[in-house]
């Protein structure tokens, strides 16, 4: 049977990879993003391709009312979601107050407060049927504190939080919650942070092996799943809970400095 997943942040990057893994399986899609064009493209390679039905919702989910707005126009469309990834996120990089505070509110409405609403929102209509999963794109920077992108990092250690938690709430229910954790990855991201100048963005793992394990994970049910990391990464994030903290603000903090 087709599964119809919806996909926030589709038009670009780890949304738009998962979005061709999706529709390679069969399944039907409801695209979101801000980019009508963007969307009608993605739209049309993946019918074409694919021989699937995609349908497109633009949508600003940094908007208050957004993720209401986004749940209503797919009742209206009498379309029953099976998957529902969270995937839109931004990020951004500079001393907390000397960022504008505008930014960082944009990124906890969107990173956190979308996220949870829709989560909200179509959960309970997959615990209703007895079915259904949520992927949601968290971040390693959610296993440590994040200097120089202190909202960033406390916005995905929420999801991962939250991710977790609800996992546990909907065992028994038919429902699984999939937190996924990308390391560095090759998208747009990097370059609208400002991310691309740092350390940490100098080794990057391909957007489509981030979402092809983050996909696999959900059809597994996984709770957590890591991906896009080097070893001596791997190795950093195993040793962190050990280190001194201010050591390891120091050594996250270092990480980020913008290289010039």
């Amino acid at each position: 049977m087709k599964k119809i997943a919806l996909i926030t942040g589709a038009s670009s990057g780890i949304g738009r990879e998962l979005a061709h893994i999706h529709a390679a399986t069969g399944g039907d899609l409801i695209l979101v993003a801000r980019s009508t064009q963007k969307l009608n493209e993605l739209k049309i390679d993946l019918e074409a391709k694919y021989k699937i039905v995609a349908a497109v919702i633009t949508k600003d989910l940094t908007a208050p009312n957004a993720a209401q707005e986004l749940y209503d126009e797919v009742k209206s469309l009498d379309i029953e979601v099976d998957y529902l990834i969270n995937n839109a996120g931004f990020g951004g990089i500079g001393k907390f107050l000397e960022r504008k505070l505008e930014e960082d509110v944009s990124m906890i409405q969107l990173n956190v407060v979308a996220l949870v609403q829709l989560t909200h929102l179509f959960t309970n209509d997959f615990v209703k049927k007895g079915n259904g999963k949520v992927l949601n794109v968290s971040s390693t920077a959610s296993l440590i504190p994040g200097p120089l992108q202190a909202t960033y990092y406390a916005t995905k250690a929420f999801v991962t939080s939250f991710s977790n938690a609800l996992s546990e709430e909907l065992r028994g229910t038919g429902v699984a919650v999939t937190n996924l954790m990308p390391g560095a990855t090759d998208t747009g991201f990097g370059k609208v942070s400002g991310m691309d100048k740092t350390k940490i963005f100098e080794k990057l793992t391909s957007a489509k092996h981030v979402a092809q394990e983050g996909y696999n994970a959900m059809l597994s049910g996984n709770i957590d799943v890591i991906s896009g990391l080097t070893f001596s990464q791997k190795l950093l994030l195993k040793m962190m809970p050990f280190m001194p903290k201010k050591l390891v603000l120091k050594q996250v903090r270092e990480m980020q400095e913008v290289v010039k």
